[in-house]
């Protein structure tokens, strides 16, 4: 499986007009993503994607992309709250249920929960102990993966329901931040585009 992050312009995995097409593309979601300086503390620029999301046909391209690489999984987990957006037409386009995972005191049974931190603070995810039956292919996706806190919390949610975690599908990266460097080996992270 191969990550749009890891097929970058200079990568020979790509044909010529494959690299200027996915450069483009790459381009235009850069373009289309607002940053936003000293949000939600100072020193943080924050990606915000709702301008991305407000463009029907750009909207559409990113699900697609997203989804492309990953198939026979059965159930997609979305993390709280931008997940939400981008992962249940992504589950709808590769024929998946839907997971939500949740902060703390907004699922009505029983959950379990995982702390982890952030770039900016710590806090915690739950998810139903119903909502993944053991060996089911699950794929998690967030909008961004940063320090990996909240992907790598998701993951060791799914390892306590005995599911598949077989990739992480993201629209952005900050590769700063070293977020893959969290999450466990061999686990394919699948990212539109790396800052």
């Amino acid at each position: 499986m191969t990550s749009f992050s890891d097929a970058t312009p200079a990568s020979s995995a790509l044909s010529e007009p494959e690299e200027t097409t996915h450069a483009a593309f790459v381009e235009l979601l850069k373009q289309s993503i607002r940053d936003v300086p000293d949000f939600p503390e100072p020193g943080i620029m924050f990606r915000d994607i709702s301008t991305l999301l407000a463009e029907p046909a750009l909207f559409h391209r990113v699900v697609d992309a997203m989804a492309s690489p990953f198939s026979d999984i059965e159930k997609v987990v979305i993390i709280e709250s931008r997940g939400f957006i981008l992962g249940t037409p992504i589950a709808y386009a590769i024929g998946a249920g839907v997971v939500p995972v949740r902060k703390p005191g907004r699922l009505p049974a029983a959950t379990f929960s995982e702390a982890y931190t952030l770039e900016y603070g710590t806090n915690a995810l739950e998810i139903h102990q119903d909502a993944i039956a053991p060996g089911e292919r699950v794929l998690i996706v967030d909008d961004l993966l940063a320090t990996g806190g909240t992907v790598a919390a998701t993951i060791r949610l799914v390892d306590r329901l005995q599911g598949e975690v077989v990739g992480v599908s993201v629209l952005a990266e900050l590769s700063a931040l070293a977020g893959r460097n969290v999450l466990p080996d061999g686990i394919p992270v699948h990212s539109l585009v790396v800052y």
